[in-house]
């Protein structure tokens, strides 16, 4: 079927992605925005724009494709990406979506259903069960959803019934949907995703593997092609086994294969039915056009295998509004926005751009390809010294100091980095090296590992003056629970509000034992960052 307009069906840096690819071809575009995003810069790339009244309203991109007469609908990642009943509602209106199918997004995004597909294909999973079947410490995740949300680490059974709660309250609010599951936990492991393609025609094909264990609150925050822990051998069966399980649920489209590798074993973590925010990385070091091909898939057509290898060594990082130490997302007008020109960069937020509380705090994606993975890390270090922003506080100190890290240049790196090297920390004065530096067994039973630091557990900031302290909001968001009530004794880091900013929980917590002088923020009110919470006494 030919495709003459399309619809994307998102904002900021994928939806100006996909209006390029288009471009390319010669694709007329549409895009669409809420009304508190009519200045953004994704409704500036597009051929024409269609106010909807939200983001998550499937009708609302139907009536605006129909209004358009635009004749298929790209999802880009997160709002409706993976969520089946869209989709059935834009095949039912006629319209192509530019994705997998219900059935797909059904059988792969609910993660119980997921690993059950899984292990029916053959494919390595981690154990999943009641808790005091499965130990601690164990993970609870959410069955709808991914991004981190309704994620949480449980060490001891004490902490359970509080974490369960909370994992249950921030899946409903991401997903709708409060089912969670409680799985084995991986303390070090690296993170590595597949890349797959499938024409749904019966061809499914490995597009290679990007590696993404350097991570924040369970979200990526850089990643690399190919991954410096995979071997031909190891990468064969990492493959197979992705295509095994995308086989199995029928998949068709652009998807993402996710596993945890602990030496050299790997487990089926979930699948992302969409294409994800790291693909340029797979784009540089492969030389392919990820968008085109999905388009590709959505007119019908039969792929050839793109017999896809690494020409080159491609490295992303994400460029946030967020405080580059707690990683809490941030709000203000780009008053200087300076992008490298010598790398690759896909923004979403130009100069006099406003960063608002309501969407992801993205500004930019930064990626360098070379021809070595040292020569693409000193390419983004370079571009990232060049790189200014005014107006907003971001991340790039901490991206700064994160790709000069001796053991992300080391290529050592597992997704406890983060927690055992917080921002800023002293690096390492030597790494392991010769045969240490590879992943390797000894044949005897292994000494328990020692628990992998919380990086959720820092005090928030107080204002403390004699025997009384004032608890600030760290970020803007919405309260979303009032733990205690005015005259309760606290101990240090009982939880006393929880905030929540882009679908993510934020405790803020007790910095000591002390009395609750003054409650200031009840449920449901929205804050700024440094607006005082709660106010303590010794």
């Amino acid at each position: 079927m030919e495709i003459r307009k399309l619809l994307v069906a998102n904002r900021g840096e994928i939806a100006a992605r996909v209006f390029r690819a288009c471009a390319a071809e010669r694709i007329a575009t549409v895009a669409v925005v809420a009304p508190d995003d009519r200045s953004s810069l994704h409704a500036r790339a597009a051929g024409e724009v269609v106010e909807i009244s939200g983001y998550l309203y499937a009708e609302e991109y139907i009536r605006a494709a129909k209004k358009t007469g635009a004749e298929a609908i790209h999802p880009g990642y997160g709002f409706l990406a993976e969520n089946a009943d869209f989709v059935e509602a834009v095949e039912a209106a006629g319209l192509v979506f530019v994705g997998p199918t219900p059935e797909a997004l059904r059988g792969g995004g609910d993660k119980l259903a997921a690993k059950r597909a899984a292990e029916e294909a053959g494919v390595p999973v981690l154990p999943t069960g009641a808790p005091e079947e499965i130990g601690f410490p164990l993970m609870i995740k959410a069955a709808a959803g991914g991004g981190g949300r309704g994620m949480r680490v449980v060490r001891e059974a004490a902490e359970l019934e509080d974490a369960a709660t909370a994992a249950r309250r921030e899946a409903k609010a991401a997903f709708g949907d409060e089912t969670i599951f409680f799985e084995r936990y991986l303390e070090r492991p690296r993170h590595v995703e597949i890349q797959v393609l499938a024409d749904g025609l019966g061809n499914v094909y490995s597009l290679g593997e990007r590696e993404c264990s350097i991570q924040r609150r369970h979200q990526k925050v850089l990643e690399e092609a190919p991954s410096p822990a995979l071997n031909h051998e190891l990468r064969e069966r990492m493959s197979d086994a992705a295509i095994a399980f995308s086989r199995a649920i029928g998949y068709r489209s652009l998807g993402t294969v996710e596993f945890l590798l602990e030496g050299r074993d790997f487990f089926f973590l979930e699948l992302n039915g969409r294409i994800q925010v790291e693909h340029p990385v797979t784009e540089e070091a492969t030389g392919l056009d990820l968008v085109a091909l999905q388009l590709a898939v959505a007119r019908g057509e039969e792929l050839p295998d793109p017999r896809a290898s690494f020409s080159r060594h491609a490295v992303e990082v994400r460029l946030y509004a967020e405080d580059p130490v707690e990683f809490l997302p941030q709000a203000g007008t780009v008053t200087r926005l300076r992008l490298p020109e010598s790398i690759r960069v896909d923004a979403g937020v130009a100069e006099g751009d406003e960063v608002g509380v309501a969407y992801d705090p993205m500004i930019a994606k930064l990626i360098a390809a070379a021809a070595t993975r040292e020569a693409a890390l000193g390419r983004l270090s370079a571009a990232l010294a060049e790189t200014e922003v005014e107006g907003v506080t971001t991340n790039l100190p901490f991206l700064r100091w994160l790709v000069s890290h001796p053991t992300v240049r080391a290529g050592v790196a597992t997704t406890a980095f983060l927690a055992e090297f917080p921002p800023f920390s002293s690096v390492p004065a030597h790494l392991p090296t010769g045969p240490w530096a590879s992943p390797w067994r000894l044949n005897l039973r292994p000494p328990a590992p020692h628990p992998v630091p919380d990086p959720d557990s820092a005090s928030h900031d107080d204002r403390h003056t004699g025997e009384q302290s004032a608890l600030v909001a760290p970020m803007p968001g919405t309260v979303i629970r009032v733990a205690v009530a005015e005259g309760d004794r606290v101990e240090a880091r009982q939880p006393l509000v929880v905030l929540e900013a882009m679908k993510m929980e934020t405790p803020v917590v007790s910095p000591y034992g002390a009395v609750v002088r003054a409650i200031h923020v009840a449920e449901g009110d929205r804050v700024a960052g440094g607006m005082v919470l709660v106010e303590l006494e010794d």
